[in-house]
């Protein structure tokens, strides 16, 4: 298996798609995007489906963590068959799984099949991050040979962390404004998905097949020996960095709609855009930024960010809570990106996928297993009082963090500025 040279994507590649290549780069970026959304689209609905179901709080952080699990799930067994199969076939099945994700929230409002199309959304992510990311490199290489990958790391950020801020949005204001709020955000995002894999069928493929396959395995998961403390450092970092972005996919909006008295169900949508939009956005317009300071600026932002999130909910102000999510937000994009580059720095060049299998396995622990807490939490005290405990471990996590992380070494210049 191997990735095909730009002159033979230019020629008997192209055979297998309609597009040319630079016409299937948009084309998977709006795909990749369309995906994302949708996962994150239940997110300004969770508090319906308390009020039309009955279930509690600590329900809504279990089917937000059906999510993850089954994210992870796929990334560790199928993540990575691409690389044999082609990124074309992966992209295609993973729409298909999207769009059985969406016809089983349209098919009941109940909790188990909350859970199961949860899971099901998860299992094509999972697929989809790290395909469409490769996918979108290749083909803007084979469009663009000789430019550097500048123009496609942003696309693919954009697609990525964008579509975690325009999912929500969209289904709150469609929740809103238009009747038939549990079905009319999934039909809209169905329409979508089926014009992506459409789309995607037509995309030429980068890889090329070799005539015998490889042996399955799983994605191996390693860490670097002469560099533990600062890979487990950057794994907790990437950690408590998805934490908070799964507080503003999960249980955010319920703050907003029952702490606040603010019950919009576009008002939650436009909280989570606002908060994922500064993640995307402080990636992308900080880039260039050396990796030190991107950790150290991330770091800052979220102890700063999740104080004023809580003092925000305590007070309560939605002015604050709103504000002190965008910065919160902030801090974790760059956190986020700041580890990655970390770890790309602490591994040798043919273990650094096995070494960001590691890293990436604690980010999705972070999306679910803290704000699964929370909701355990939840039942037992205030939601105030859960959410000002989530925030000191997160904060004290995150200066535990920051010594080793900034300190004992730096990653190669490279990597420091990828």
């Amino acid at each position: 298996m191997s990735v095909l040279s730009v002159a033979e994507r230019r020629t008997g590649s192209r055979r297998s798609g309609v597009l040319a290549h630079g016409a299937g780069f948009w084309v998977i970026a709006f795909a990749f995007l369309v995906a994302m959304a949708f996962a994150a689209a239940p997110t300004p609905l969770w508090a319906i489906y308390q009020a039309h179901d009955g279930f509690s709080t600590f329900m809504v952080t279990v089917a937000f963590a059906a999510y993850a699990f089954g994210v992870v799930l796929s990334l560790f067994l199928a993540g990575h068959v691409s690389d044999w199969v082609g990124r074309r076939r992966v992209l295609l099945t993973a729409m298909l799984i999207e769009i059985a994700a969406a016809v089983a929230f349209l098919s009941s409002t109940s909790l188990p099949v909350l859970i199961v199309a949860r899971v099901i959304a998860g299992l094509g992510i999972g697929l989809i991050t790290a395909t469409a990311t490769a996918h979108l490199s290749e083909l803007h290489a084979a469009a663009r040979p000789g430019a550097d990958r500048t123009r496609s790391d942003m696309v693919s950020t954009a697609a990525n962390m964008g579509g975690f801020a325009v999912g929500p949005l969209i289904a709150g204001l469609l929740a809103q404004y238009v009747s038939g709020p549990l079905r009319t955000p999934y039909l809209v995002f169905l329409g979508l998905l089926v014009l992506s894999a459409v789309g995607v069928a037509l995309v030429p493929e980068t890889v090329e097949r070799a005539e015998t396959r490889p042996a399955y395995r799983v994605q191996r998961v390693s860490v670097p020996a002469d560099a533990r403390p600062k890979f487990f450092a950057a794994a907790a970092a990437a950690f408590a960095a998805l934490a908070v972005l799964g507080l503003f996919t999960s249980l955010a909006p319920s703050f907003v709609a029952v702490t606040m008295h603010h019950p919009s169900r576009a008002l939650a949508g436009l909280v989570t855009f606002l908060v994922f939009g500064a993640a995307a956005g402080a990636q992308l317009a900080l880039a260039r930024l050396a990796r030190l300071r991107q950790l150290g600026g991330g770091l800052a932002l979220m102890v700063l960010g999740l104080a004023g999130v809580t003092a925000g909910v305590w007070a309560p102000s939605l002015t604050l809570f709103i504000v002190s999510g965008v910065v919160v937000g902030a801090g974790g994009g760059l956190l986020f990106k700041g580890t990655i580059s970390t770890v790309v720095g602490l591994a040798a060049p043919q273990a650094r996928g096995e070494a960001l299998a590691g890293v990436f396995l604690a980010a999705y622990a972070g999306l679910a297993v803290p704000v699964l807490g929370l909701g355990i939490a939840t039942q037992y005290v205030s939601g105030r009082a859960a959410l000002a405990g989530f925030s000191a471990l997160l904060i004290a996590l995150c200066v535990a963090v920051g010594p080793r992380l900034l300190t004992g070494g730096a990653a190669p210049v490279a990597a420091a500025r990828s």
